[in-house]
Protein backbone atom coordinates (compact mmCIF):
# COMPACT_ATOMS: atom_id res chain seq x y z
CA UNK A 1 0.00 0.00 0.00
CA UNK A 2 1.12 3.53 0.12
CA UNK A 3 1.99 5.47 3.22
CA UNK A 4 3.56 9.38 4.14
CA UNK A 5 7.14 8.91 5.90
CA UNK A 6 9.25 10.85 6.95
CA UNK A 7 12.74 11.19 6.25
CA UNK A 8 14.31 14.25 7.07
CA UNK A 9 13.57 17.82 7.67
CA UNK A 10 10.99 19.24 5.15
CA UNK A 11 11.68 15.47 3.41
CA UNK A 12 8.49 14.10 3.11
CA UNK A 13 7.65 10.85 0.55
CA UNK A 14 4.72 8.77 0.02
CA UNK A 15 6.16 4.97 -1.08
CA UNK A 16 5.01 1.55 -1.06
CA UNK A 17 5.17 -0.15 2.71
CA UNK A 18 3.87 -3.54 3.49
CA UNK A 19 0.23 -3.99 4.07
CA UNK A 20 -1.00 -3.90 7.74
CA UNK A 21 -2.61 -7.38 8.70
CA UNK A 22 -4.32 -8.33 12.03
CA UNK A 23 -1.25 -9.49 14.12
CA UNK A 24 -3.43 -9.69 17.57
CA UNK A 25 -7.05 -11.27 18.11
CA UNK A 26 -7.73 -7.37 19.40
CA UNK A 27 -6.38 -5.62 16.31
CA UNK A 28 -8.35 -4.20 13.40
CA UNK A 29 -7.31 -3.12 9.70
CA UNK A 30 -8.92 0.44 8.82
CA UNK A 31 -9.21 1.04 4.99
CA UNK A 32 -8.42 5.01 5.39
CA UNK A 33 -11.28 6.76 3.88
CA UNK A 34 -10.46 10.44 4.75
CA UNK A 35 -7.06 11.60 6.70
CA UNK A 36 -5.90 14.88 7.77
CA UNK A 37 -2.05 16.88 7.98
CA UNK A 38 -2.55 18.77 11.83
CA UNK A 39 -0.37 21.52 12.72
CA UNK A 40 1.69 19.17 15.17
CA UNK A 41 2.49 17.25 12.31
CA UNK A 42 4.65 20.37 11.03
CA UNK A 43 7.01 20.17 14.18
CA UNK A 44 8.34 16.84 12.64
CA UNK A 45 8.55 18.45 9.65
CA UNK A 46 10.34 21.42 10.64
CA UNK A 47 12.85 18.75 12.76
CA UNK A 48 11.96 20.76 15.55
CA UNK A 49 10.84 17.07 16.74
CA UNK A 50 13.11 13.97 16.27
CA UNK A 51 11.67 11.27 13.68
CA UNK A 52 13.54 8.06 12.52
CA UNK A 53 13.76 8.49 8.97
CA UNK A 54 11.27 6.12 7.01
CA UNK A 55 8.51 6.80 10.02
CA UNK A 56 5.21 7.01 9.19
CA UNK A 57 3.26 10.06 10.08
CA UNK A 58 -0.65 11.07 10.08
CA UNK A 59 -2.44 10.48 13.64
CA UNK A 60 -6.02 11.69 12.03
CA UNK A 61 -7.94 9.35 9.89
CA UNK A 62 -11.50 7.91 9.48
CA UNK A 63 -12.48 5.25 7.09
CA UNK A 64 -13.97 1.01 6.71
CA UNK A 65 -13.19 -1.98 8.70
CA UNK A 66 -11.36 -4.21 6.67
CA UNK A 67 -10.86 -7.12 8.91
CA UNK A 68 -11.11 -7.56 12.93
CA UNK A 69 -8.92 -10.30 15.24
CA UNK A 70 -11.14 -12.69 16.93
CA UNK A 71 -11.51 -10.72 20.20
CA UNK A 72 -12.97 -7.83 18.59
CA UNK A 73 -16.50 -7.31 19.13
CA UNK A 74 -17.99 -3.90 18.89
CA UNK A 75 -16.92 -3.62 15.39
CA UNK A 76 -17.01 -5.90 12.14
CA UNK A 77 -15.99 -5.81 8.45
CA UNK A 78 -18.01 -2.77 6.68
CA UNK A 79 -18.02 -0.73 9.80
CA UNK A 80 -17.27 2.97 8.91
CA UNK A 81 -15.55 4.35 11.99
CA UNK A 82 -13.15 7.44 13.33
CA UNK A 83 -9.97 6.49 15.10
CA UNK A 84 -8.86 8.99 18.31
CA UNK A 85 -5.39 10.36 17.91
CA UNK A 86 -4.03 7.81 20.44
CA UNK A 87 -4.96 4.36 20.48
CA UNK A 88 -6.23 2.55 23.98
CA UNK A 89 -7.44 -0.39 25.78
CA UNK A 90 -10.91 1.10 26.77
CA UNK A 91 -10.41 -0.74 30.29
CA UNK A 92 -7.33 0.19 32.34
CA UNK A 93 -8.05 2.30 34.84
CA UNK A 94 -7.45 5.77 33.61
CA UNK A 95 -9.58 4.45 30.54
CA UNK A 96 -12.60 3.90 33.09
CA UNK A 97 -11.77 7.48 34.47
CA UNK A 98 -11.87 9.17 30.94
CA UNK A 99 -8.20 9.83 30.67
CA UNK A 100 -7.62 7.36 27.44
CA UNK A 101 -4.48 9.26 26.57
CA UNK A 102 -2.68 8.14 29.45
CA UNK A 103 -3.95 4.27 28.96
CA UNK A 104 -1.33 1.78 29.86
CA UNK A 105 -1.39 0.05 27.07
CA UNK A 106 -2.41 3.32 24.61
CA UNK A 107 -0.32 4.41 22.02
CA UNK A 108 0.30 7.47 19.05
CA UNK A 109 -0.43 6.58 15.46
CA UNK A 110 3.05 6.93 13.75
CA UNK A 111 5.12 5.83 16.73
CA UNK A 112 7.94 3.27 15.78
CA UNK A 113 6.91 -0.09 14.62
CA UNK A 114 3.16 1.30 13.78
CA UNK A 115 0.93 2.63 10.94
CA UNK A 116 0.34 6.40 10.31
CA UNK A 117 -3.24 7.79 9.65
CA UNK A 118 -1.77 9.24 6.42
CA UNK A 119 -1.95 6.38 4.53
CA UNK A 120 -4.32 3.62 2.90
CA UNK A 121 -4.77 1.51 5.69
CA UNK A 122 -3.98 1.29 9.24
CA UNK A 123 -3.62 -1.84 11.99
CA UNK A 124 -5.32 -0.30 14.62
CA UNK A 125 -4.57 -1.93 18.10
CA UNK A 126 -7.73 -2.43 20.52
CA UNK A 127 -9.89 -1.39 18.25
CA UNK A 128 -12.56 -2.07 21.32
CA UNK A 129 -11.79 0.35 23.02
CA UNK A 130 -10.46 2.61 20.15
CA UNK A 131 -12.68 2.83 17.31
CA UNK A 132 -16.08 5.17 17.52
CA UNK A 133 -18.83 3.44 14.80
CA UNK A 134 -20.00 6.07 12.75
CA UNK A 135 -23.61 5.60 10.14
CA UNK A 136 -22.62 3.78 7.17
CA UNK A 137 -24.86 6.50 4.87
CA UNK A 138 -21.94 9.41 5.57
CA UNK A 139 -19.49 7.52 3.89
CA UNK A 140 -21.13 8.81 0.59
CA UNK A 141 -21.23 12.59 2.19
CA UNK A 142 -18.31 14.38 1.55
CA UNK A 143 -19.34 17.41 3.79
CA UNK A 144 -20.35 15.20 7.11
CA UNK A 145 -16.63 13.10 6.56
CA UNK A 146 -14.81 16.55 6.87
CA UNK A 147 -16.82 17.44 10.06
CA UNK A 148 -16.63 13.82 11.61
CA UNK A 149 -13.00 13.79 11.00
CA UNK A 150 -12.54 16.57 13.73
CA UNK A 151 -13.42 14.46 16.07
CA UNK A 152 -10.12 12.49 16.02
CA UNK A 153 -8.61 15.21 17.26
CA UNK A 154 -9.35 18.81 16.57
CA UNK A 155 -12.96 18.93 17.64
CA UNK A 156 -12.63 16.88 20.66
CA UNK A 157 -9.05 19.21 21.58
CA UNK A 158 -10.93 22.34 20.81
CA UNK A 159 -13.64 21.23 23.42
CA UNK A 160 -11.02 19.48 25.85
CA UNK A 161 -9.58 22.76 26.28
CA UNK A 162 -12.97 24.76 26.82
CA UNK A 163 -13.78 22.78 29.64
CA UNK A 164 -10.09 23.45 31.04
CA UNK A 165 -11.05 27.27 30.60
CA UNK A 166 -14.12 26.35 33.02
CA UNK A 167 -16.74 27.43 29.98
CA UNK A 168 -20.33 27.93 31.40
CA UNK A 169 -22.93 29.06 29.95
CA UNK A 170 -22.57 33.77 30.24
CA UNK A 171 -19.17 33.41 30.53
CA UNK A 172 -16.72 35.63 28.39
CA UNK A 173 -14.01 33.19 26.39
CA UNK A 174 -10.97 34.45 24.98
CA UNK A 175 -8.99 31.79 22.01
CA UNK A 176 -5.03 32.46 21.73
CA UNK A 177 -4.21 30.95 18.65
CA UNK A 178 -6.41 31.02 15.12
CA UNK A 179 -5.19 27.06 13.74
CA UNK A 180 -7.68 24.63 13.34
CA UNK A 181 -7.67 23.62 17.29
CA UNK A 182 -8.33 27.53 18.16
CA UNK A 183 -11.18 27.79 15.86
CA UNK A 184 -12.43 24.52 17.50
CA UNK A 185 -12.13 26.05 20.83
CA UNK A 186 -14.03 29.14 19.46
CA UNK A 187 -17.27 26.67 18.59
CA UNK A 188 -16.24 24.66 21.44
CA UNK A 189 -17.21 27.58 23.53
CA UNK A 190 -20.04 28.66 21.72
CA UNK A 191 -21.29 25.20 22.36
CA UNK A 192 -21.39 25.40 25.88
CA UNK A 193 -23.11 28.37 26.42
CA UNK A 194 -20.41 31.29 26.22
CA UNK A 195 -21.78 34.62 25.65
CA UNK A 196 -19.15 36.76 24.49
CA UNK A 197 -15.74 35.11 22.81
CA UNK A 198 -12.78 36.83 21.81
CA UNK A 199 -10.58 35.56 19.05
CA UNK A 200 -6.87 36.64 18.66
CA UNK A 201 -5.41 36.07 15.47
CA UNK A 202 -4.05 38.25 12.92
CA UNK A 203 -4.91 35.88 9.76
CA UNK A 204 -8.95 37.16 8.29
CA UNK A 205 -9.44 33.74 6.54
CA UNK A 206 -9.07 32.14 9.80
CA UNK A 207 -10.52 34.99 12.04
CA UNK A 208 -13.90 34.97 9.57
CA UNK A 209 -14.23 31.19 10.48
CA UNK A 210 -14.00 32.08 14.22
CA UNK A 211 -16.95 34.80 13.87
CA UNK A 212 -18.87 32.08 11.78
CA UNK A 213 -17.94 29.76 14.69
CA UNK A 214 -19.36 32.49 16.95
CA UNK A 215 -16.48 34.79 17.70
CA UNK A 216 -18.10 38.16 19.22
CA UNK A 217 -14.75 40.05 18.71
CA UNK A 218 -11.58 39.54 17.09
CA UNK A 219 -8.06 41.17 18.28
CA UNK A 220 -5.48 41.28 15.94
CA UNK A 221 -2.84 42.83 18.04
CA UNK A 222 -0.13 40.72 20.18
CA UNK A 223 2.15 41.02 22.53
CA UNK A 224 1.29 43.51 25.09
CA UNK A 225 -1.35 45.00 22.66
CA UNK A 226 -2.89 42.09 22.76
CA UNK A 227 -3.65 41.84 26.41
CA UNK A 228 -4.72 46.04 26.39
CA UNK A 229 -7.10 44.99 23.74
CA UNK A 230 -8.55 42.02 25.38
CA UNK A 231 -8.63 44.27 28.77
CA UNK A 232 -10.85 46.82 26.89
CA UNK A 233 -12.85 44.30 25.77
CA UNK A 234 -13.66 43.38 29.21
CA UNK A 235 -14.10 46.66 31.65
CA UNK A 236 -10.45 45.87 32.48
CA UNK A 237 -10.54 43.08 33.97
CA UNK A 238 -9.78 39.88 31.44
CA UNK A 239 -11.62 37.01 30.46
CA UNK A 240 -13.28 34.45 32.52
CA UNK A 241 -12.03 31.96 30.51
CA UNK A 242 -9.18 31.63 28.20
CA UNK A 243 -7.76 28.70 25.79
CA UNK A 244 -3.99 28.48 24.78
CA UNK A 245 -3.69 26.82 21.61
CA UNK A 246 -0.70 27.86 20.05
CA UNK A 247 2.23 26.28 23.04
CA UNK A 248 4.53 29.06 22.50
CA UNK A 249 6.50 30.92 25.62
CA UNK A 250 4.30 34.29 23.97
CA UNK A 251 1.29 33.08 23.61
CA UNK A 252 1.20 31.47 27.53
CA UNK A 253 2.57 34.61 28.24
CA UNK A 254 -0.50 36.58 26.78
CA UNK A 255 -2.89 33.72 28.16
CA UNK A 256 -1.96 34.67 31.57
CA UNK A 257 -2.24 38.09 31.39
CA UNK A 258 -5.58 37.98 29.38
CA UNK A 259 -6.70 36.49 32.29
CA UNK A 260 -9.50 37.71 34.67
CA UNK A 261 -8.75 36.93 38.73
CA UNK A 262 -9.98 34.20 39.79
CA UNK A 263 -10.46 32.65 35.69
CA UNK A 264 -9.20 29.53 34.38
CA UNK A 265 -6.75 29.06 31.14
CA UNK A 266 -7.22 25.79 29.14
CA UNK A 267 -3.86 24.91 27.72
CA UNK A 268 -3.61 22.10 24.45
CA UNK A 269 -1.01 23.86 22.12
CA UNK A 270 1.91 21.23 22.22
CA UNK A 271 4.49 23.18 24.06
CA UNK A 272 7.91 23.85 21.91
CA UNK A 273 10.30 26.43 22.40
CA UNK A 274 12.02 27.80 25.64
CA UNK A 275 10.40 28.35 28.60
CA UNK A 276 6.13 28.33 29.19
CA UNK A 277 5.73 31.65 30.18
CA UNK A 278 4.37 30.96 33.12
CA UNK A 279 5.20 32.88 36.70
CA UNK A 280 3.34 30.87 39.24
CA UNK A 281 3.87 33.89 41.76
CA UNK A 282 1.59 36.02 39.34
CA UNK A 283 -0.96 32.89 39.33
CA UNK A 284 -1.55 32.19 42.67
CA UNK A 285 -1.74 36.23 43.51
CA UNK A 286 -4.56 36.07 40.91
CA UNK A 287 -6.30 32.88 41.82
CA UNK A 288 -5.78 31.86 37.57
CA UNK A 289 -6.12 28.07 37.48
CA UNK A 290 -4.38 26.00 34.73
CA UNK A 291 -5.90 23.03 33.28
CA UNK A 292 -5.67 20.87 29.98
CA UNK A 293 -2.76 18.85 28.20
CA UNK A 294 -3.56 15.97 25.59
CA UNK A 295 -6.64 15.89 24.59
CA UNK A 296 -8.59 12.53 25.72
CA UNK A 297 -10.91 12.65 22.75
CA UNK A 298 -11.72 9.13 22.65
CA UNK A 299 -13.69 10.15 25.63
CA UNK A 300 -15.76 13.29 24.60
CA UNK A 301 -16.55 11.32 20.71
CA UNK A 302 -19.52 10.00 21.97
CA UNK A 303 -20.70 13.85 23.53
CA UNK A 304 -19.59 15.70 20.09
CA UNK A 305 -20.74 12.85 17.65
CA UNK A 306 -24.63 13.74 18.44
CA UNK A 307 -23.99 17.36 17.82
CA UNK A 308 -22.13 17.04 14.44
CA UNK A 309 -24.66 14.57 12.94
CA UNK A 310 -27.53 16.68 13.67
CA UNK A 311 -25.78 20.00 12.30
CA UNK A 312 -25.67 21.67 15.70
CA UNK A 313 -22.16 22.10 15.11
CA UNK A 314 -19.56 22.00 11.96
CA UNK A 315 -16.48 21.91 12.17
CA UNK A 316 -15.69 20.93 8.63
CA UNK A 317 -15.21 24.70 7.44
CA UNK A 318 -11.43 24.06 9.13
CA UNK A 319 -10.32 22.63 5.91
CA UNK A 320 -9.05 24.76 3.46
CA UNK A 321 -7.64 22.52 1.40
CA UNK A 322 -8.26 18.80 -0.16
CA UNK A 323 -5.44 16.52 -1.09
CA UNK A 324 -5.18 12.98 -2.51
CA UNK A 325 -2.76 10.76 -0.66
CA UNK A 326 -0.16 11.37 -3.24
CA UNK A 327 -0.18 15.58 -2.66
CA UNK A 328 0.58 15.00 1.12
CA UNK A 329 3.80 16.51 0.48
CA UNK A 330 3.05 19.95 -1.13
CA UNK A 331 0.25 19.72 1.58
CA UNK A 332 2.67 19.61 4.31
CA UNK A 333 4.22 22.35 2.41
CA UNK A 334 1.10 24.24 2.33
CA UNK A 335 0.32 24.47 5.92
CA UNK A 336 4.07 24.94 6.32
CA UNK A 337 4.13 28.12 4.98
CA UNK A 338 0.31 29.52 6.06
CA UNK A 339 -1.23 29.06 2.61
CA UNK A 340 -3.63 26.30 3.84
CA UNK A 341 -5.29 26.15 7.22
CA UNK A 342 -6.04 22.78 8.06
CA UNK A 343 -5.35 20.03 4.72
CA UNK A 344 -7.72 17.04 4.10
CA UNK A 345 -6.39 13.76 2.40
CA UNK A 346 -9.02 12.24 0.55
CA UNK A 347 -8.52 8.60 -0.38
Amino acid sequence: MRATTIHAPFDMRVEDVPEPVVQLPTDAVVRVLRSCICGSDLWAYRGEAERQPGQRIGHEFLGIVEETGSEVGTVRRGDLVVAPFMWSDGVCDYCREGLTTSCEHGGFWGSVGYDGGQGEAVRVPFADGTLVQLPKEAASDDHLLAALLTLSDVMGTGHHAALGAGVRAGSTVAVVGDGAVGLCAVLAAKRLGAERIIALGRHQVRTDIARRFGATDVVAERGDAAVEAVRELTRGQGAHCVVEAVGTEQSMRTAVNITRDGGAIGFVGVPHGSGTGLDLGVMFDRNIALRGGVAPVRAYIPELLPDVLDGTIDPSPVFDMTIGLEGVPEGYKAMDERTALKVLVAS
